[in-house]
């Protein structure tokens, strides 16, 4: 049976590739409990990671080393790809204040880190853990055990003081809204209301009663205007029809108007009457509505089409028929002509049925092809982010350069090339699934290699007044920063408490405390503010932690 003692306890790669297989097992299948409506996830691999170095199980050092690094990279890299794409967009307008908001809470927390840091003389590098514990930020960890072992420090008292912190640093989120709900939300601050969102599209009619664009056509009625909207369907003396930007309109011409909400009534001036209709529920047959025209969803398969223009595809004029929306992500986009297309975006086409079949050959419409991620430019990526990652950044006042490092440098690729990538017409496409399971298997292992790592010595440090220290003010940390930004979201902001709750859970980075938020809160409104202000946040706690330890260590 030594062979089998081996197996566990003897240094090797088998050996390393079943414990952390081991711990990733464990920790995952403890991750689905609920306690009291919340579950740690994939969280929970790093407490069995804890418990199975508590009880003596170890790796080789090299070994961990790697497979932690690796396990980071993959994750923030996969994590910059996934929120690329909305990155930038993120700040239009009511985003931009939600973004506010948020900075605003990540700032509050770390100027509270530096300030305890030097008044508890509590070394920074234990309260770089503790401020990443307290704010469940995994990936800002990485980026402070780098920026540690750049500066020659030891960074186990980093990972041992996150570990300690993270239990409360999860549910203190969720107790601030508790406590918020029940003491400064007001009956108004539950009202609904609605996001200022330029990628949400609103669908109404209009009849045309406005002598100034009798006779004139679509696009030089488009140019008197500045919303951006696209007719759809024209109805005129009981027929209808895909129009063109050259089409004329006459008066009491119906047209069907893809557009945002905040628009619908500068368009209704314009245009001079809406119809009361609502077109915006989920269960409208469009195919229904008039017998000459269907509607189907056409999926951009064709590597050639990453990165096009939808203006220089031409497609209405050459198949007579119209794009009347783009959903890309789960988003659904205005399909204006000077939108960049990208694999994987869902077209909805009106149009005969003739022309939309030549329409899916232009496109690709296989979603087949779509299913096997690109790995070669995943890599790249990864190089790339490596490269930038390991670039001596001078800041002045600070004697090191700073570097982003292993997780800077990736997330940061991730995001340009997420965002970007169709333009310069690289296919960076993956299914979500794919996606998520480079995350997974990513965080996994970095969680993993964290918790073996500090488990040898947590529950003694648990048991000593220091660890009692850590604990409160990582709790401190987590609490107050987000009450005071409610506190300025709802009475200063006059933002509703769902998307405060959302603004609130994206800056700490704390999907338990969103699903707690999403459980309470009837609208979804928290889980749409969570994906607005999740990328900014997740990048500026990266790049943050690395700054201070700099600065002030």
């Amino acid at each position: 049976m030594e062979w089998f003692t081996d197996l566990f306890f003897e240094h090797s790669a088998l050996q390393a590739v079943i414990i952390l297989s081991l711990i990733t097992a464990i920790g995952l299948g403890f991750g689905k409990l609920h306690l009291f409506g919340v579950s740690l996830g994939v969280t929970f691999v790093f407490f069995i990671g804890i418990l199975a170095g508590h009880l003596g199980f170890s790796i080789d050092p090299q070994m961990l080393i790697y497979a932690e690094s690796f396990g980071l990279v993959l994750f923030v890299y996969s994590l910059g790809l996934q929120v690329g794409p909305g990155f930038f967009s993120s700040f239009h307008r009511g985003g931009y204040r939600l973004n506010m908001l948020g900075l605003g809470v990540i700032l509050i927390g770390t100027a509270m880190a530096v300030i305890i840091s030097k008044t508890a003389s509590i070394p920074l590098s234990d309260m770089a853990g503790i401020l990443c514990g307290a704010t469940t930020n995994t990936p800002a960890l990485g980026a402070a055990q780098q920026t540690l072992k750049q500066m020659g420090e030891p960074t186990s008292g980093a990972a041992l003081s996150c570990a300690i912190t993270y239990p409360l640093g999860v549910v203190g989120v969720i107790l601030a809204i508790i406590v918020l709900k029940k003491l400064v939300v007001r009956p108004k601050d539950m009202i609904n209301h609605e996001h200022d969102d330029t990628n949400h599209t609103y669908i109404a009619t209009f009849q045309i009663h406005n002598p100034a664009i009798f006779n004139m056509s679509i696009q030089d009625i488009a140019k008197l205007s500045y919303p951006k909207f696209v007719i759809s369907r024209l109805w005129r003396d009981g027929n209808v029809c895909i129009p063109t930007s050259e089409k004329i309109l006459k008066e009491n011409d119906r047209i069907l108007v893809i557009t945002t909400e905040k628009d619908a009534p500068t368009l209704t001036i314009l245009f001079g009457e809406q119809e009361n209709r609502d077109w915006n529920k989920e269960d409208i047959d469009w195919n229904a509505i008039d017998s000459q025209l269907i509607s189907k969803h056409v999926v951009i398969s064709r590597p050639e089409i990453n990165g096009k223009k939808l203006g220089s595809l031409r497609l209405r004029n050459s198949y007579g028929i119209n794009i009347s929306r783009v959903t890309r992500s789960g988003v659904q986009l205005l399909a204006t002509p000077g939108l960049v297309l990208q694999l994987g975006d869902r077209l909805t086409v009106v149009g005969e049925a003739a022309a939309i079949q030549n329409v899916e050959k232009v496109l690709g419409n296989t979603v087949k092809t779509l299913k096997d991620p690109n790995m070669a430019s995943i890599f790249i990526g990864i190089v790339l982010g490596l490269i930038i990652g390991a670039i001596p950044i001078s800041i002045p006042g600070i004697s090191s350069p700073v570097k982003l490092g292993l997780a800077g440098g990736p997330i940061i690729i991730g995001i340009l090339i997420g965002a970007y990538g169709p333009r310069l017409h690289l296919v960076t496409y993956t299914t979500r699934s794919a996606n998520l399971m480079l995350r997974g298997i990513g965080l996994s292992l970095y969680l993993a290699c964290l918790g073996l790592d500090a488990g040898a010595h947590f529950f003694e440090t648990v048991m000593r007044p220091e660890g009692a220290l850590w604990i409160a003010v990582g709790f401190a940390i987590t609490f107050i920063p987000v009450v005071i930004m409610a506190i300025v979201a709802l009475r200063i902001f006059h933002l509703d408490f769902g998307s405060t709750c959302g603004m609130l859970c994206g800056s700490m980075a704390n999907p338990m405390a969103l699903n707690y938020a999403n459980d309470i809160i009837p609208n979804d409104n928290p889980a749409v503010s969570y994906a607005t202000v999740y990328p900014l946040g997740m990048f500026t706690r990266v790049i943050m932690i690395q700054i201070i330890l700099m600065l002030f260590m």
